[in-house]
């Protein structure tokens, strides 16, 4: 992939300029090596500041991947197992019929919870708290483990408090110390941001709010009204700075080391073993999701699939899209770590993600 730096800078180049993208930055790497560093565009378009590789961009759920990666780094070091039960280390999880719920139920997004208040503001979301207490108090739509609905902002409170819980650590400084902080990212993957870095994260495109969920549907129920636009909550520094780990902030390139460093290719580090990656990469579930109301497959924790459409082997591909198309993912079977971060209109969905995915696998045909 010589010329992949070439390349990858010429389409975001294309796609800034056609006013499809804002600003972007993608980062790709090898078996650890870096094969395109690329930025472009504007970091903020009230002051025109450009993109820089240390600019930091509201990813949206792309920070999911981020969340079960910790979990399965903590189960490495046996500080948790899958199989541990909520309400062993959080008690009041139990109520309404939870106590078998379990963290492996959370990571595979079949615990039921799907959903918090209807009533739930904005703020509300950046009370750590107030959504663990609504969550422990609130009755599960089906038995855990029974069905799968995508857990879209509680699965990282889900997960958060009960790690927290069980280590005594918030879900911050659970990052810091395993993951971020030894491969040297701390200041480029935040769940929560914080304050003094809010000045390197890009100012999202707006656009008009997204439609809303046909009435009484699924999707309806899991969602609170204020909750819904959840692709511009990445100019809002309240909720920058909150740990809500169901969303994060990263760069590009700290994205990719730290998939890099899953796939074993950071020299030093060792975060998995090849056994658990593999069980990370494992699909476990293909079937109807409950709460979207569309076919989907899961993976432990993660999305299956290439986030641009890129046929790969069931069973080697693991990561997360963001609402704001932005997306970081591994693939074990080629050693590539990849990460796009955007901050261009939302409508544009993830047409730079596919653009930069294709062009990669072109460049792996010709390799």
């Amino acid at each position: 992939m010589a010329d992949l730096q070439a390349e990858v800078q010429a389409a975001a180049g294309e796609l800034v300029a056609a006013g499809t993208e804002t600003g972007l930055q993608v980062a790709v790497l090898q078996h650890g090596r870096v094969l395109a560093d690329v930025v472009s565009g504007v970091a903020d378009p009230q002051t025109a500041q450009p993109v820089s590789p240390g600019t930091l961009f509201y990813a949206a759920s792309a920070a999911k991947g981020v969340a079960a990666s910790l979990a399965h780094i903590l189960a490495e070091r046996d500080d948790i197992t899958y199989d541990l039960r909520l309400a062993d280390v959080w008690p009041e999880f139990a109520a309404h019929g939870k106590e078998h719920t379990t963290l492996r139920h959370v990571l595979l997004h079949t615990a039921g919870l799907p959903g918090l208040p209807r009533e739930t503001t904005v703020a509300d979301l950046c009370d750590w708290d107030r959504v663990c207490a609504a969550l422990a108090a609130a009755e599960p739509w089906w038995r855990p483990g029974t069905r799968f609905g995508y857990h879209a902002l509680t699965f990282g409170f889900l997960l958060g408090e009960t790690l927290r819980r069980a280590t005594g650590r918030t879900m911050s400084e659970l990052l810091r110390e395993v993951l971020t902080g030894p491969l040297g990212i701390a200041d480029e993957v935040c769940f929560a941001v914080p304050h003094p870095l809010l000045p390197r994260v890009a100012r999202q495109a707006a656009s008009p709010p997204p439609e809303p969920p046909e009435k009484g549907s699924p999707l309806d129920r899991a969602t609170p009204p204020a909750l819904r636009d959840a692709a511009s909550f990445g100019n809002r520094a309240d909720v920058l700075t909150a740990d809500i780990p169901s969303l994060g902030t990263m760069t590009a390139r700290g994205a990719a080391r730290m998939y890099a460093a899953l796939l074993g290719h950071v020299d030093g580090i060792e975060l998995v073993s090849d056994r658990r990656r593999t069980a990370m990469a494992a699909v476990a579930f293909t079937g109807t999701d409950e709460v979207m109301g569309f076919p989907a497959s899961w993976a432990f924790g993660y999305s299956p699939d290439r986030p641009g459409g890129v046929p790969s082997r069931r069973g080697s591909t693991f990561g997360m899209i963001g609402a704001n198309g932005s997306a970081a993912y591994a693939d074990i079977d080629s050693g590539l770590a990849v990460a796009v971060m955007r901050n261009g209109p939302p409508a544009a969905g993830l047409t730079a993600v596919t653009r930069i995915d294709r062009l990669i696998a072109e460049t792996e045909e010709h390799q």
